[in-house]
């Protein structure tokens, strides 16, 4: 019976691949619509399949295989390319409207294990102390080397208030940290905000979700209102900003910028995948200028002195913004270099509930600067102060992932980047003194132990002063 049933499997599957194949023959009438599918290797596929089916120790699900072998095709294309099994493609729909479940991390693969990006601001990874460039080795008792990047996610994600305990690894430590999480409904508020002083105005986002550039168009008019319309200049923070929605950094630009002015455009094999976002409300909102959150901001937001921060944290759609604000000298940037994330991932659906995400542009500043594997570098390099010596000066970047898109200016040898135009490092501590406690609380961004938000309030005073005279 079972061998019946094998062979009924490898009928109907070679029945699809002699589909495929016909679909190929008819595609050489017509190469220069439809792309040939190659013969010799979709053969080299279906032996493979045929030699699992038979000899596998244990019987395999058709379903399993093919769903693996699509995951493989895709994840070997780049860091960002992925297959969305049902509940991932519906936890990523969740993730960009701002309420999921899990732990609070954004996260990519590396060497088979999974390396943290950027943990999420107030979340149980944040709270807990994971930092960017961190490696996970183990879920619970369960080591991550062979998994997907969707199944170790999968593995990550559950009822809140459930525990996961993580092992891991950290350039700074001689062996690997055991931390316990508690799983909660993440509820990411991207957008906050506060009067730093009389006078100068602190707007963190912590990640591009659907609302925040209405979030933030609300925050800038309720700091207008409260400082009586006399703002001396804004501060906005996208430090450790993983990204997200791309319509939401084109909105954020243009809450700064001129009508029309250039925000971002991408370069991809596809018409579709050429792009030419303005600020404009037809690239940021869906009803066009009736809904546009940005219409009736205070005048004085297109022309206050302002400062943005970024840091190698700072990924995707924060460099967006970032290198929109610059290019255009809108603000000065300040901070480290980001992350370097310069391609566009689209959510193209499939028929059956799963989506593939697939890199299909690379995007450039107004200038026409590359972002991909090399980032925004800042107008003023500042340091971030540090708990532990030995972490300053490590961190991940795009460049450090294997299998990373190539900036395509860099004609196969790494760009360097330009060199900031200033360089300011924090007072280093007295040797012997620095804290090691992994359990100490990560800092506040925007407060007076906050070195390089501390740093950008000088520099907007300073530059307020230079006004003045």
């Amino acid at each position: 019976m079972r061998a019946k049933l094998q062979k009924l499997s490898l009928i109907s599957f070679g029945t699809v691949l002699g589909a495929m194949l016909f679909l190929s023959y008819s595609a050489i009438a017509d190469k220069e619509t439809k792309p040939q599918l190659p013969l010799e290797d979709l053969r080299a596929f279906a032996e493979v399949f045929g030699k699992i089916k038979s000899d596998y120790v244990e019987p395999v699900e058709d379903k399993k295989l093919i769903s693996e072998a699509i995951n493989g095709m895709l994840s070997g294309l780049d860091p960002h390319s992925a297959y969305l099994d049902v509940d991932a493609f519906k936890d990523l729909q969740a993730g960009t409207q701002g309420e999921f479940g899990g732990l609070g991390i954004e996260v990519g693969m590396e060497d088979g294990f999974v390396k943290v990006v950027s943990p999420i601001e107030d979340t149980p990874a944040y709270k807990a102390g994971l930092k960017s460039g961190d490696l996970i080795i183990k879920l619970d008792e369960t080591p991550v080397k062979g998994m997907t990047l969707n199944d170790a996610v999968k593995r990550m994600r559950g009822k809140p208030d459930t525990q996961i305990t993580l092992t891991v690894l950290r350039k700074t430590e001689t062996k690997p940290l055991i931390i316990t999480l508690t799983r909660a409904v993440i509820k990411v508020q991207s957008v906050k905000y506060k009067l730093a002083e009389p006078g100068y105005a602190y707007a963190r986002i912590t990640q591009f979700q659907e609302h925040t550039g209405s979030d933030l168009a609300k925050a800038l008019k309720a700091m207008h209102t409260e400082n009586k319309g006399d703002l001396k200049g804004l501060i906005l923070d996208l430090r450790n900003n993983p990204g997200g929605l791309l319509n939401a950094a084109v909105g954020v630009s243009a809450a700064f910028l001129p009508q029309n002015e250039l925000v971002v455009y991408t370069e991809g094999r596809i018409d579709d995948a050429k792009m030419r976002l303005t600020a404009n409300p037809e690239n940021y909102v869906r009803g066009g200028p009736k809904d546009d959150y940005n219409h009736d901001l205070p005048a004085e937001m297109r022309s206050v002195p302002m400062v943005v921060l970024i840091n190698g944290g700072s990924a995707s759609a924060s460099e967006i913004v970032a290198g929109a604000l610059q290019d255009h000298k809108r603000a000065i940037v300040l901070g480290t270099q980001s992350f370097g994330k310069g391609s566009v991932q689209t959510i193209l659906p499939m028929n059956n509930g799963t989506a593939i995400k697939l890199t299909t542009a690379r995007y450039f500043t107004p200038k026409g600067r590359s972002i991909q594997a090399t980032g925004i570098v800042p107008d003023i390099q500042v340091e971030e102060a540090t708990l532990n010596l030995a972490e300053q000066g490590l961190s991940i970047r795009e460049s450090d992932l294997s299998r990373h898109l190539l900036n395509p200016k860099d004609n196969g040898t790494p760009l360097t980047p330009e060199k900031p135009s200033k360089i300011i490092t924090p007072e280093p501590a007295v040797p012997g003194t620095e804290k090691t406690d992994d359990k100490v609380a990560p800092m506040e961004p925007g407060s007076k132990n906050d070195f390089q938000f501390t740093q950008a309030v000088n520099l907007l005073k300073g530059l307020q002063i230079l006004q003045k005279k």
